[in-house]
């Protein structure tokens, strides 16, 4: 299949695109400012906020599908820059979701599980959603703007961790990092999140995409867990002191945009689509663990150099 993946520079774009060029695919990806090299795709640089012009470049690369991790997904920068965010997630997601209906091709839209307040966790797709940041709000627009440009996309809200291009993208690494120096850092007890390791992420990404899914869905492990609680699983598997990990709660700290505290997340609608489970945390920290023995960081580096 000839894919296209926008934001393919970062987190979820640079995994998504190697684990489908993995696969067979024929990836092109699409990066805003960052070059690579000995990558196995194709890279065009492209501003999704010029949307004419980017969809000019994606037409030429014929896609078959479109899956669109990019956003402003930097919380304190989108509530710096609202005007920013909105058209960065919402009109360049809409104007995407309109050339992918236009074609006739499928089209999966990476949104968040910051849609919702986190007064309550266990999130269902079906509840409603109470967006709480400025980034939160401009995704939880931007899935509205897409099912009405093309009502057979696939909205995806995830919530993830991985190794990154920069080394400095994901909150595991940020343990990782701080930990393997004997770096004292926090740990939010109050905050609740199910995230997926990025390459298990991506590969059912591209299951979804090859059973023809359509809808929203949370992609997300089935597993729930503080922030501290993951850091300590972290520290435990790399072999790190988990003590240096002070256990706070969020709601202590001021921090910019504010920030919803239990996000667990119900992925129920997916594995049954699928007929199997998702990875659960420890899984996926067992794989980020296997991949830093393997020197998969570095080799992402690498990528930039």
């Amino acid at each position: 299949m000839r894919l296209l993946v926008t934001g393919a520079t970062g987190l979820l774009g640079i995994n998504l695109s190697l684990v489908a060029a993995g696969q067979g695919h024929q990836v092109t990806g699409l990066s805003h400012e960052r070059r690579l090299v000995g990558i196995p795709f194709d890279l065009l640089r492209v501003d999704l906020a010029d949307s004419e012009a980017a969809t000019e470049v994606i037409e030429g690369a014929k896609p078959e599908a479109i899956i669109h991790c990019a956003a402003l997904a930097d919380l304190n920068a989108a509530q710096k820059a609202p005007g920013l965010a909105y058209q960065l997630n919402c009109e360049a997601a809409g104007a995407l979701a309109k050339a992918a209906s236009r074609w006739g091709i499928p089209f999966i839209h990476i949104s968040t599980d910051a849609v919702f307040d986190g007064i309550t966790g266990g999130y269902r797709e079906e509840d409603p959603v109470n967006p709480v940041s400025i980034y939160a709000q401009t995704k939880q627009v931007g899935e509205e703007v897409v099912m009405s440009m093309h009502p057979d996309a696939i909205i995806a809200r995830v919530v993830f961790f991985g190794w990154s291009i920069s080394g400095k993208r994901s909150l595991s690494e940020f343990f990782t990092n701080n930990l393997q120096n004997g770096q004292m850092i926090n740990g939010f007890t109050d905050a609740q999140f199910s995230p997926l390791y990025a390459e298990d992420l991506a590969g059912v990404l591209l299951e979804m995409l090859a059973v023809g899914l359509k809808g929203i869905y949370h992609v997300v492990s089935p597993e729930n867990l503080s922030k501290y609680d993951f850091g300590v699983r972290i520290a435990e598997r790399f072999g790190f002191d988990p003590d240096l990990i002070e256990p706070i709660r969020m709601q202590d700290l001021a921090r910019g945009a504010p920030r919803s505290s239990n996000l667990a997340l119900n992925p129920d609608k997916v594995q049954t689509a699928l007929g199997h489970r998702l990875p659960t945390v420890s899984e996926g920290i067992e794989r980020l663990f296997q991949r830093w023995l393997e020197k998969f960081p570095q080799k992402l580096q690498g990528f930039a150099a």
